[in-house]
């Protein structure tokens, strides 16, 4: 067990670029998609990391690199200071008893012929654990998810709702008993009544078997409840990185200051009256030079068109940002009024 503080997972220069297309010779691809583009940040012991950004802005892909269901380019994970995949590292079987994933349709991520008891226990059975141990750990993780054994184990993933699903799929990954557990848009697809439940229920969990997060999102306000820090993505990039608080109250890249500030108001006399950017992101096939944000951004200046920013700290904090206001080369523009 890593101490709380102590680094856990560090993701150096992770790359992943899709090939799509005949080119000329014909065993060339004609062309790449870029879905994650050489990002690194860090993950400590205890801590909730969230993840948060638009469609197609490279969450997923990273999350599937993690835990090698798609093979990197180039970069380095490391966990606890031991590369994954190298001959003096982490096997990758090894690394999947220790770093285990939900993903957003819980349904398909069941075998439907196969009852819940034996899709909890189906791992530690592959890892080598008895399956007398394994079926008490299933009934033991059942209660521990909230779903009683005895009216569950039995049944089959079509007989349960999707929150029952969801919580199934969380028990069957603590069945591996990991010490990362990353969360891929795990609750988007619950109502909210349920989803309330299942945020309570991984916060519980967390404290009680001393795990740590990856949260994966689109709402802010749950990354927000449920994260100690944030990244945010945009094209395959870290635009910006820190304390969630920070990040919420005193965002420095204007993607975050616009995503945050399209959230709806609740307060009907400070509604807002212009999109805060417009438009799509560029083509992750053949992606923009300079800021890959300077084509939607309204503080764009003639450096962010040409010269790429990169990840830096204004104050020597842990809260950086990919932005050329931030480093100062650039001066902000005045703000337009809602």
């Amino acid at each position: 067990m890593v101490s709380p503080g102590t680094s856990l997972l560090f993701v150096e220069n992770l790359r992943k670029h899709f090939p799509i297309g005949i080119g000329f010779p014909p065993w060339q691809p004609a062309a790449h998609v870029r879905a994650v583009d050489n990002i690194s940040f860090d993950v400590s012991a205890g801590e909730t990391l969230g993840v948060v950004g638009e469609s197609g802005c490279g969450k997923s892909t990273m999350a599937r690199l993690l835990i090698h269901l798609i093979e990197p380019d180039t970069g380095d994970i490391k966990l606890n200071g031991l590369t994954i995949g190298a001959k003096d590292g982490i096997p990758i079987p090894s690394m999947r008893s220790q770093v285990q994933m939900v993903f957003q349709d819980s349904y398909a991520s069941l075998n439907p012929r196969m009852p819940i008891e034996e899709s909890i226990a189906f791992g530690p059975i592959s890892d080598g654990v008895s399956h007398k141990e394994a079926m008490e750990r299933s009934i033991d993780l059942m209660a521990k998810v909230g779903l009683e054994p005895a009216m569950f184990l039995h049944r089959y993933p079509h007989e349960l709702s999707g929150g029952q699903r969801q919580r199934v799929n969380i028990a069957r990954a603590l069945a591996m008993q990991p010490q990362l557990l990353i969360l891929d848009e795990a609750v988007s697809a619950l109502d909210k009544s349920v989803e309330a439940q299942v945020l309570n229920l991984l916060s519980d969990l967390k404290a009680e078997l001393n795990l740590t997060f990856i949260f994966i999102s689109h709402d802010l306000n749950v990354v927000r409840y449920m994260s100690d820090s944030v990244m945010v993505m945009y094209l395959g990039e870290i635009v910006e990185y820190g304390p969630v608080k920070d990040v919420y109250e005193d965002p420095q890249h204007p993607y975050t200051q616009a995503l945050l500030s399209a959230q709806p108001s609740m307060d009907p006399d400070h509604r807002r009256q212009h999109a805060p950017i417009s438009g799509d992101p560029p083509n992750p096939i053949n992606p923009p030079l300079g800021c890959r944000f300077h084509t939607r951004c309204p503080m764009v200046e003639g450096m962010c068109r040409h010269t790429a920013p990169v990840l830096t700290s204004p104050t020597k904090t842990d809260h950086s940002a990919a932005c050329h206001l931030v480093t100062g080369a650039i001066n902000p523009k005045p703000e337009v009024p809602c």
